[in-house]
């Protein structure tokens, strides 16, 4: 098909280019005023995600019933791509309920109290990107890795003062390290497959961005350390041992407690369903808070629906002080509902865009630009973070933009490694700074920090897109074969 052709979808009328692309660009209108213009320029509070998506879906649908489509059209292929999205919004629930049972079964408290004990303030934020890391790249998971080992290192970060939103970064940035490098993870398999690519060439060609840019990450979070008050640590002593004594006076601790996080390591490695094994975690949990902890059987049961509630604590002459309360008021079923809403907006609405093919259609327009080497690989890498920004769905961003460049790349003479490492570059890595997305609805739930807030300091995404390009232009690591040309190609 011509890059200038008009597409015709099955069972619908042709429809103009124009159409195709009018609720994307509503989108990026209403985003852009609903996060910048209005708290920038207007000083006004920001839009919630949850109305950006509602009027981009009421733009789309309207754009689709002035096409001609019927209502029954357009609502199957929303139930169909919220359908697809159902196993997403599963793991948001049953993490919602791990966090509230592992708070009440005292192992948050527990890893908190002993972490404060073993990190050096200096070394927090490189602890807090190195630790996820390991877990990340031995499961293969950078969910799990962020809402078990993360949250802990978020409750040792607030206990110490320390800068949450640095951490944070810090945290999602390690746990992305072993998503993107390991084995078993599943963006990595699907990158590799959607671009017929063997899957430790795949992880190979990974190496080259990824591993120089956790080492500038290191140095980085390093410096930061070294480079916070040291002061702060004095006028805050006070404080944190107040928040020790108060943990350890309200929680029983035990080794027992590490069960739960045994059950969620064991799960990962043998690449059991995510949700059911956080869910076996949690019942774990409940059972050992049932046991070692001293609150009501019925107040331990409604912690997985409302999270744990500081007022269970009783016995206490003096009030908990606020960091503890501050740590310790999360996780529930409930805790999930904003996010589980916005994840179900946004599928609905690249559901409506995929009546008219309109995200196939930008990337066949996009391909004109793929006429050289340099050029194309960076088009790869901006289609997928584009796509991945569209769809809130690295499978699909893989499939789509791995199959529209994959010959282009063929007659290029670049190795489809090179285009799986885009694939990653650009989606992967980039997805959890983007706050609509699935990712990033899940890093501010279990968290507790906006992508917004911690984008700047998830440095080993920012690191690793800019040695993407670097590499892109220079030719460097992309293994061009030497009978190729790399001369224009016509269009």
């Amino acid at each position: 098909m011509s890059s200038n052709a008009t597409p015709k979808v099955s069972d619908g009328p042709p429809v103009p280019f124009a159409r195709q692309i009018l609720p994307i660009l509503a989108l990026l209108g209403i985003l852009v005023f609903g996060l910048i213009v209005q708290p920038l320029v207007l000083g006004q509070p920001s839009s919630t995600l949850e109305l950006v998506f509602l009027l981009a879906l009421a733009v789309s649908i309207a754009n689709l019933s002035f096409l001609g489509y019927e209502w029954e059209t357009i609502q199957n292929a929303m139930v169909t791509r919220v359908t697809q999205a159902l196993p997403a919004i599963f793991i948001l629930f049953a993490i919602g309920v791990l966090i509230g049972s592992w708070v009440t079964a005292g192992i948050i408290p527990m890893l908190v109290y002993h972490g404060v004990n073993m990190i050096d303030p200096q070394y927090l934020y490189l602890c807090a990107f190195i630790i996820p890391a390991i877990f990340s790249t031995l499961t293969g998971t950078s969910w799990g890795s962020a809402g078990t080992i993360g949250v802990v290192i978020l409750g040792i970060a607030q206990v110490l003062g320390a800068d949450l939103a640095l951490t944070a970064g810090a945290v999602v940035g390690g746990s992305y390290f072993g998503d993107k490098l390991s084995p078993l993870s599943d963006t990595t398999n699907i990158a590799a497959l959607a671009t017929e690519v063997d899957l430790f060439d795949h992880v190979r060609s990974q190496m080259w961005t990824t591993l120089p840019a956790s080492a500038l990450a290191c140095i980085a979070y390093t410096i930061i350390g070294f480079a916070s008050d040291p002061s702060a640590n004095e006028i805050n002593s006070e404080s944190v041992d107040a928040t020790l004594t108060a943990l350890a006076d309200s929680f029983t601790f035990s080794p027992v407690l590490l069960l739960p996080i045994g059950v969620v390591l064991w799960g990962s490695i043998k690449r059991k369903p995510t949700a059911p094994t956080l869910i076996v975690s949690a019942i774990l949990a409940v059972g050992i808070a049932l046991i070692y902890q001293p609150f009501p059987s019925g107040a331990i049961l409604e912690s997985l629906i409302s999270g744990f509630d500081p007022d269970m604590i009783g016995g206490r002459s003096e009030p908990l002080p606020p960091s503890v309360v501050t740590l310790l008021d999360r996780g529930g079923l409930y805790n999930l509902i904003s996010g589980i809403v916005v994840a179900i907006l946004v599928f609905a609405f690249v559901g409506t865009l995929e009546v008219v093919h309109a995200l196939e259609a930008v990337t066949q327009r996009v391909l004109v630009f793929a006429v050289k080497r340099p050029i194309t690989i960076v088009t790869a890498l901006l289609s997928s973070t584009a796509t991945n920004a569209l769809t809130s769905n690295q499978f699909a961003t893989s499939f789509l933009v791995g199959t529209a460049f994959g010959k282009r790349f063929d007659e290029l003479g670049i190795p489809r490694r090179v285009l799986s490492r885009c694939l990653e570059d650009g989606g992967t890595m980039m997805e959890n700074l983007l706050p609509w997305t699935a990712t990033g609805v899940y890093m501010t739930t279990a968290l507790g920090v906006s992508p917004l807030d911690y984008a700047p300091w998830q440095l080993l995404a920012w690191f690793n897109y800019a040695l993407a390009f670097i590499f892109a232009f220079t030719g460097f690591a992309c293994f061009y074969k030497k009978t190729a040309s790399s001369k224009p190609l016509s269009t």
